[in-house]
């Protein structure tokens, strides 16, 4: 990790992000600081949210729809709804264990695993079925 120097808007979009449990897209994110501050570019976020990414203080997760972001650094799963978009954090604990077979049958050495589970939230299954 590579330690950064202190810059007011990285710190606005860190709090931005740790306001948000809903797993924002970069635009979603954009949209949020815009508000707050309307000197600062999308190119800024942007570049500040991978930069905060890089240095482990957000988690990427790169998604079928948009690469989203996440304050909760712990390893951890998620849902994607197919039908609204929605991401959540999936109710179940990380296996260690698929990770060390995966080392062993492969030889590789596994940092992570990242696992998205795709679903119909509640929310769209009652309305499909009414």
């Amino acid at each position: 990790m590579k330690k950064q120097r202190y810059s007011r808007q990285r710190q606005l979009i860190l709090d931005a992000v740790k306001r948000r449990h809903d797993h924002p897209s970069a635009d979603q994110l954009f949209i949020d600081i815009h508000a707050l501050d309307n000197k600062i570019s999308r190119g800024t976020v942007y570049r500040n949210l991978n930069l905060l990414a890089e240095n482990g203080e957000i988690l990427h997760v790169k998604g079928p729809d948009a690469d989203r972001f996440d304050s909760r650094l712990d390893k951890h799963y998620h849902m994607l709804c197919t039908e609204c978009g929605t991401l959540l954090d999936a109710p179940v604990q990380y296996d260690e264990k698929l990770d060390q077979v995966v080392a062993e049958i492969t030889g590789c050495s596994i940092e992570q695993h990242d696992t998205i589970f795709d679903i119909v939230c509640p929310k769209c299954k009652q309305e499909k079925e009414s």
